[in-house]
């Protein structure tokens, strides 16, 4: 390959085994999973890419910072040692932990919903918050640009809000029925694609002539600040911090599962600008579900590695290696005909199954189909981001369809060489160059909600 990529900017300290397994076996394995890669055993893949969340290596920093940990109950130094790196990276007034994402809109998002019928509006929800949208009692809606779905456009920001229908879905459900307006950052289900800051800034006037809260969803707001600076004009010369810091302004609530960008196994953040009276309302609400206000379900160490993770996430070093890993990947894909979500994300390659597998019809998961076939092939696991995970309507319990049915290859951080990743190129290769004999899926169960991480399947049989 032509392009020049950056190497590892660290050094491997340990490693742990990974074990081949044959053809045949993987055969077996996936069956006894009911055809589910999330029910396989981890002993059981070879190159684990079915997601970045808790995944990835931490630094010895982190390892040596767990090991002056406070575990106290309350008043941990942990925990205000972890307060003072939240609030020193957002410039918010309030900070509560949580044990993950979920953790953190189970807790917020009911705050917002005060009666029936409201709505939430993001550019895509991803699936633990439109869960948890509908367990509040509201309604989803996405409203991501068109360009997000033409995959061989070369647009920089395809994560972007459709700022004209944003507003016109803002007028059609009335102001007063907005419980609010997430800002997902990097948008996950678009491909992992970036949000520019113009386009959040357009976000914040229309919510502001509205009066609509704002939330970000930034699991991957350190990675979609490197491709501000990348990408948008004006930003070149700034940190990724100084550009943290200005996307953050445009919000009002941050919302983060930090086993992404926190380079941490579990965690999670609530962080509140100044609303004194919902940040008292979450903490009330934190202690039955999660823990005390000031452990929030994470141990001591837990919030020692959070702590040096959220910081060394910003170094530019770390981010542009990791990037670079992605876009490895999908040149590779790419050049071999593959259809991808083009240009890459930042923490994934989306694969068109849509496009590789046009004989499978929606409701029968053609994502799924190759994801399937790759772990069959080569051990590896990736996941779909579908119409298996988009679910059903939550009025007529319709199968939804997915606008793009996608299979999310996602590379965990500092864990793999490229040399793994040449492993999963060249497998997915195989696949598609096979494309024709995919079938697809029917339920043997399925799971009344988040139904891709417990519904088992049976293949159907070609006519």
């Amino acid at each position: 390959m032509s392009k020049k990529y950056v190497a590892e900017p660290y050094r491997i300290k340990m490693v742990e085994p990974i074990v081949e397994t044959t053809k045949e076996e993987r055969i077996e394995f996936l069956k006894n999973a009911g055809y589910n890669p999330f029910s396989l055993r981890s002993e059981d893949v070879y190159v684990d890419l079915l997601t970045d969340s808790g995944t990835g290596a931490m630094s010895q920093e982190q390892w040596a910072m767990m090991m002056t940990a406070d575990e106290a109950y309350a008043g941990s130094k942990s925990f205000y040692k972890l307060e003072s790196v939240v609030k020193h990276i957002t410039q918010y007034k309030y900070f509560i932990p949580a044990h993950q994402g979920r953790g953190a809109e189970q807790i917020v998002l009911p705050q917002l919903v005060t009666k029936k019928g409201m709505y939430f509006i993001s550019n895509i929800h991803f699936d633990t918050t439109r869960a948890h949208v509908e367990l509040a009692g509201a309604r989803a809606i996405d409203c991501v640009i068109d360009e997000c779905f033409d995959l061989e456009l070369d647009h920089p920001f395809k994560g972007n809000f459709d700022l004209e229908r944003l507003e016109k879905i803002i007028n059609e459900k009335g102001s007063e029925n907005i419980a609010g307006i997430i800002m997902t950052i990097t948008n996950n289900s678009a491909g992992g694609q970036p949000v520019s800051y113009e386009n959040m800034v357009g976000v914040k006037k229309i919510s502001k002539k509205y009066g609509i809260t704002v939330l970000i969803d930034g699991a991957r707001y350190a990675e979609n600040a490197f491709f501000i600076k990348e990408r948008e004009k004006g930003f070149k010369d700034k940190s990724i911090l100084e550009i943290a810091r200005m996307t953050f302004d445009l919000a009002d609530i941050f919302l983060m599962s930090a086993k992404k960008d926190g380079l941490v196994n579990m965690g999670g953040i609530i962080a509140i600008k100044d609303n004194e009276h919902l940040f008292k309302l979450c903490q009330t609400y934190i202690v039955p579900y999660e823990g005390f206000p000031t452990y929030g379900g994470l141990s001591g160490r837990d919030m020692e590695a959070l702590a040096q993770g959220l910081t060394e996430a910003l170094d530019m070093r770390y981010l542009t290696h990791r990037v670079d890993q992605i876009r490895y990947l999908g040149d590779m894909l790419k050049e071999a005909g593959v259809p991808i979500q083009y240009p890459v994300g930042g923490h994934a390659v989306f694969v068109d199954c849509g496009k590789i597998a046009p004989h499978i019809p929606y409701d029968q998961f053609p994502a799924l189909s190759v994801t399937n076939a790759l772990y069959i092939e080569a051990g590896v696991r990736g996941v779909e981001i579908g119409s298996l995970l988009l679910g059903r309507d939550p009025d007529t319990h319709q199968n939804l369809k997915s606008p793009k049915e996608f299979m999310r290859l996602t590379i965990p951080r500092r864990l793999y060489t490229y040399q793994h990743l040449d492993v999963v190129g060249q497998a997915m290769i195989e696949v598609f160059k096979h494309k024709d004999e995919l079938v697809g899926y029917a339920f043997d169960y399925e799971s009344p909600m988040l139904r891709h991480f417990t519904s088992t399947f049976k293949p159907i049989k070609k006519q």
